[in-house]
């Protein structure tokens, strides 16, 4: 058996940069963060090869003195922490003096730094761990550092690089993710000499996106911002019902570092469980500030995964936080340029009060759809006046007023004249469609899923009146009988049910009587209820699977019912709409699919290629 030894420098440094670094990425990210920490206002990084033949990041920080860039490459000598205590106030992105001497030691090494006020610079040359020379040379102020030849001294870490495309791909991430979070500073990205991008110092995080993506990226984005005791957050979100395939947009920086959180992911996806689809992610690039001391970023070698200290406290303010923003743009989905009033030149000057009411609608004076904007004088036929869509000027927590109705033409008139927001209706499309126009171009409503919204935010409403109140008792049991599966489903879900008012018995083996249920549930409707919740908690993975939410119940509630329903005539759809648009979220149901399409003159123009 060999003797225990301690190993040469060389071979520790090696050991080390396997964990520190793993690819030519993982090198930019090193050197990207040294130049942050030394105060840069410029970054340029280049690149060859994905990284893997050359790489170079410099920037006019305060750089180094000659005795300090030698120190730099010794393991464990850095300038940030002195005693263990540091380690609860780090604000700093590196602080284990591994990275250099790690990269050193795989590569082809050159350094060159000037501090601030020296006449001349150093230059530093280390190939795989060994020191060549050290020498004065001319350069800015600043740093520079260019490595080459990754893993030459180390073929067998070789051999597990990717291809260039992907090794750039996972450069380029790296770069736009600093860039994203120090808008403060310039940054500049290069391949064989070829700009992938440039951005200058600029003080909005919206510019900055616009600069890295394109000025259409940032249009589906919302400023977010939010205080509560010691945390802060800031950013931008996704609007309502933008949604993407992968979780790649999901972005976040503690206290200006980029890591990766499973409890901020998930926290994000559950502030959006009903504004995105199943299966799609909301984009969000969210700054969360806190105090150093309660985050341990010194969980992971690369320091790209850290941990909490009070983890459920900062899930809930971020889901609080991100919910409180969505509820106030869906809020004030009802207000925008498309929904701006339109004076009807037929007005008899009543004024009805806006309410819920189906409008009382004259057939003949519906619009003609093969010309809507043409007036006929033939009685029954068409009149191209305009069906606009009320929001109430009281607050969504009083009381709707009721509306007037009437018997005729003339108030059927007069609602129109009233109306507040231009949705002028066209036709019923084939299957849930109806078609509006407005005045910025035609708006489609699908009109199952605003019954969803509706009867989703109804339901809510009885529930939270009811929750706290016993389930009403039947005075007929309903029998429930399940198969062996479905019994144990059940079972485990008992105690959820039992506070939303149901009262289930065991009667015999996979029988069941319901004794009672919650008060805003119809008493027909409680063992349909109960059947769907089996079967959606057999989807969600069984007896063992997560068990539903409070709103899971109430979506699956609220989908059942819109799907019992039967056509839809012109005044339910316009009743509809006059509905949805008093929701909370008007814009999605609740399983975070859209409610209704606008198409505005400017799609129409882009289009066809010419202005209307």
């Amino acid at each position: 058996m060999s003797s225990i030894r301690l190993l040469p420098d060389r071979v520790a440094n090696q050991i080390a940069a396997g964990e520190v670094v793993e690819r030519p990425a993982a090198v930019a990210k090193e050197l990207i963060e040294n130049s942050l920490d030394a105060g840069a206002s410029r970054i340029e990084i280049e690149y060859r090869n994905g990284g893997k033949s050359y790489l170079r990041v410099e920037d006019d920080g305060h750089g180094m003195t000659a005795d300090e860039a030698l120190l730099s490459l010794e393991r464990h000598a850095t300038s940030k922490i002195r005693e263990a205590d540091d380690l609860q106030r780090i604000t700093s992105f590196g602080f284990r003096g591994e990275a250099l001497p790690s990269i050193a030691s795989v590569s082809r090494f050159v350094m060159r730094t000037r501090v601030r006020g020296a006449e001349g610079g150093t230059e530093i040359f280390v190939n795989g761990g060994k020191m060549i020379h050290q020498k004065d040379c001319g350069m800015p102020e600043g740093t520079s550092i260019e490595v080459a030849r990754l893993f030459n001294s180390v073929p067998a870490r070789r051999k597990f690089l990717r291809t260039d495309a992907t090794e750039t791909a996972h450069l380029c991430r790296w770069a736009r993710l600093y860039a994203m979070a120090h808008p403060e500073t310039a940054f500049t990205l290069l391949e064989n000499g070829r700009t992938i991008f440039r951005s200058p110092t600029c003080v909005d995080l919206r510019e900055r996106l616009r600069e890295i993506f394109g000025s259409g990226f940032a249009e589906g984005l919302i400023e977010i911002e939010s205080e509560s005791d010691d945390l802060s957050l800031s950013g931008l979100i996704g609007k309502p019902g933008v949604g993407r395939s992968t979780r790649q947009e999901m972005i976040f920086m503690v206290n200006n570092r980029p890591v990766d959180s499973k409890a901020l992911s998930f926290a994000l996806i559950e502030a959006y469980h009903t504004y995105v689809p199943k299966g799609r992610f909301p984009p969000a690039f969210l700054f969360l500030r806190m105090n150093p001391a309660a985050v341990d970023v010194n969980a992971h070698p690369t320091k790209r995964e850290v941990r909490f200290r009070e983890e459920g406290k900062l899930r809930a303010f971020v889901i609080r936080s991100v919910n409180d923003r969505l509820r106030e743009v869906a809020a004030n989905a009802g207000f925008s340029e498309a929904h701006t009033p339109v004076t009807s030149s037929s007005t008899d000057g009543s004024t009805p009060a806006p309410g819920f009411a189906v409008p009382q609608i004259d057939p003949s004076l519906l619009p003609n759809v093969g010309g809507a904007d043409s007036k006929t004088g033939g009685a029954g036929e068409p009149t191209g006046q305009s069906f606009e869509i009320p929001v109430p000027e009281y607050s969504l927590n009083d009381e709707a007023p009721s509306t007037p109705s009437s018997d005729g033409p003339e108030g059927a008139a007069g609602d129109r004249d009233d109306l507040t927001s231009s949705w002028r209706f066209l036709a019923k499309l084939s299957g849930d469609l109806a078609l509006f126009r407005t005045t910025d171009g035609l708006v489609l409503m699908h009109c199952r899923a605003a019954v969803e919204r509706i009867r989703f935010e109804d339901t809510e409403e009885a529930f939270a009146e009811e929750a706290s109140r016993d389930g009403q008792r039947l005075l007929l049991p309903i029998p429930l009988e399940l198969d062996s599966f479905g019994s144990e489903v059940l079972q485990s879900h008992l105690p959820s049910l039992e506070k939303l008012g149901f009262s289930v018995e065991e009667f015999g083996r996979n029988f069941h009587r319901i004794e009672a249920a919650p008060s805003w549930l119809e008493p027909g409707d409680a063992e349909l209820f109960l059947r769907d919740l089996i079967a959606s908690a057999k989807e969600r993975g069984g007896v063992a699977g997560k068990a539903l939410s409070k709103d899971e119940f109430i979506r699956m509630l609220a989908s059942r019912e819109s799907l019992t329903g039967g056509g839809f005539e012109e005044s339910e759809i316009i009743s509809l709409a006059n509905r949805l648009l008093r929701c909370r979220n008007p814009l999605t149901c609740p399983q975070g699919r859209p409610t209704y399409l606008e198409y505005g003159h400017r799609e129409w123009e882009n289009r066809f290629g010419r202005r209307f």
